[in-house]
Formats: C-alpha cells, structure tokens, sequence
C-alpha cells in the first residue's frame, strides 16, 4: 500500500510489531482503580512505544489493559468547575496531559506502573490526526458502511494506516487540517463507524490491551494519509441552520435503498436506521419511506419493525 517511510507507526528501537489505532469512544477517563502490575516487560516495552511516537511528533500518554488514561485525576472525589485541563500542574488529566517531552513521559509512565500501551492525541499539530475505527462487534459491516459513503459522496480512500484490533476491526488514520476541528462521534457516519478527533486518542502502536495487541496491518503505509475534502465534510459540524444546505445529487437515494437491501442479519435494524437518518437530512424522507420499507422487508425485517425504524430515525 505504498513505501514504508519514517513515522510513528515503524517499530521502535525495541524490534515490537506496530500499528495505530483509536481510543475510547466517549474521550479519555481515568481508570476506576489500577490493575494489578502488569510484566514489566509490558510496561517497558509500552514506554519504548510511547517515546518512539513522540520522538516523531506524537503526544502521548500512558493508558490501561482497558485503553484508559493510567493515571488517577487528582481531583477525584472533588471535581472542579469548570473541569481541569491540567492548569493546576498535577498529571492526571487523560488527553490533556499527552506530551512529545521524554522526560514528561518517563514521568507518567513512573506514576503507571500498570500500563500496558499508550494513547496519541488526535487533532493536535503538527499532524492533527484523524481516527476512523471500523468496527466489527454486534454485526457492524463498517467497511461496507465506509464504501458507501465514498461512493455516495464520490470520494476516494486513498491507503493510509491501517490497524487491526484485538477483537477484528480495523482503524484507520488520516491527517486533518488545523481548523475547524473534527470532533469525536459514535455511530454517527454509519452503523460500526466511530471517530476520534480533537479532544480525543488512538491506541498506540504496540500497545497491550486486555483484548490482545494493537498491530499495523502488513503492507500498510507507516505515514497516514490526508483525509479526503469530502470526507472532512462529512466528520465536521453541519453547518448552522440559518445556512443554505448544498444541493443533494441525485444518486444517494438508490444508493440508501441499496445499502438497506444488501444488510446481513444483524444488520437490519441500524442500516435502516441510518439509511433514514441520511434521507431526511437530504429531505427526502417522505419520498423513500416506502422504498426503504420494501427494501427492508426484502432482508427479512417486518413492515410494522421497518415502519418502526423509520419512525425514529423521523424523530431523531
């Protein structure tokens, strides 16, 4: 998928197998409790990880075998208002406190003895990197999910890092201008597609988790790839209300009749949800709702549960 250059997603010194790949999806919390200490070779060989991807620019931070920040905030049990970002000096923040500074580094992963990986911020210079995270739990189809959505908005998607998880998904991770920021969602592009973006992590490459090691899929690009324009439009804010909404083309509509006809079992029930969520906010809702029924009735799902589905996606 192109030649390998330079960049945080080389193995470091140490020789260990790497990848990237996305943190959790609601930000960055602080364990409720530290695990029992890991081996440390697992610690060691997350702080090699850790200092290898600041050397190249990227700010980390020590996270858990439950990819959460290691570190306790220190103002448990009395939060501040407004939140801490890290002005009162202590570690402890999640995100706020990743650093490029070595010293920092040895210094959080010295107060998590427990940590097992590390976690990159996204959206900060000079890469302002971008997590998509494709997954494949409770029958997503994220990958189709993703095709779509360059077909539909006529995109390409060009190689970049690519990163298997533990449990069978992929992420992966582009770069993104410095402004407006892309922020973090769940779900919201389609069914199994999460982002990470400002404010938000990616799993490290090398990173231990419970689940098993975060790795860099063979043959994959070590540099991410600028996110495509019409990709960025889709992860940004919509615009505000007052605004003129651009011209839907006319290809979406088989294109979301398609996508609900073709799901797996599993699948029914949020393709349609999506797929009626992308037609109203093209104002078509009352035009496909009964070719969004026929097609879901086709995978096996009720007129009354499409009708259902529909209905919802209405009111969201």
């Amino acid at each position: 998928m192109g030649t390998p250059q330079s960049n945080a997603a080389d193995p470091p010194p140490t020789g260990l197998s790497t990848g990237l790949s996305t943190g959790p999806a609601a930000g960055p919390r602080p364990a409720p409790r530290p695990p029992s200490r890991p081996h440390p070779d697992a610690h060691a060989a997350a702080l090699a990880h850790a200092l290898y991807a600041a050397e190249r620019g990227y700010a980390v931070i020590p996270l858990t075998r439950t990819k959460h920040p290691a570190i306790r905030s220190p103002h448990r049990g009395h939060p501040e208002t407004p939140p801490c970002r890290g002005t009162c000096g202590r570690i402890g923040h999640g995100v706020h406190d990743a650093s490029c500074d070595p010293l920092d580094i040895r210094r959080m992963f010295a107060a998590a003895p427990w940590a097992t990986g590390y976690g990159i911020a996204c959206g900060l210079p000079p890469h302002h990197l971008i997590g998509i995270d494709l997954d494949t739990k409770n029958g997503a189809d994220a990958l189709t999910a993703l095709r779509f959505l360059a077909e539909q908005h006529r995109f390409p998607l060009p190689p970049t890092v690519t990163v298997r998880t533990p449990s069978g998904g992929h992420h992966l991770w582009f770069t993104g201008p410095p402004s407006p920021p892309v922020p973090n969602s769940i779900g919201r592009l389609a069914p199994g597609i999460d982002i990470r973006g400002a404010g938000g992590y990616l799993v490290g490459p090398g990173s231990l988790t419970a689940r098993g090691r975060y790795v860099l899929a063979p043959g994959a690009p070590r540099v991410p790839a600028p996110a495509p324009h019409a990709l960025l439009a889709l992860l940004t804010p919509p615009p505000s209300r007052h605004e003129t909404p651009s011209p839907v083309p006319p290809q979406p509509a088989s294109a979301l009749i398609r996508f609900v006809r073709t799901s797996p079992k599993g699948q029914r029930n949020a393709r349609l949800f999506w797929a009626a969520c992308r037609a109203h906010d093209a104002g078509l809702g009352q035009e496909l709702g009964a070719r969004l029924i026929e097609a879901a009735c086709h995978t096996g799902l009720t007129e009354q549960e499409a009708r259902g589905t529909i209905a919802s996606a209405g009111r969201r």
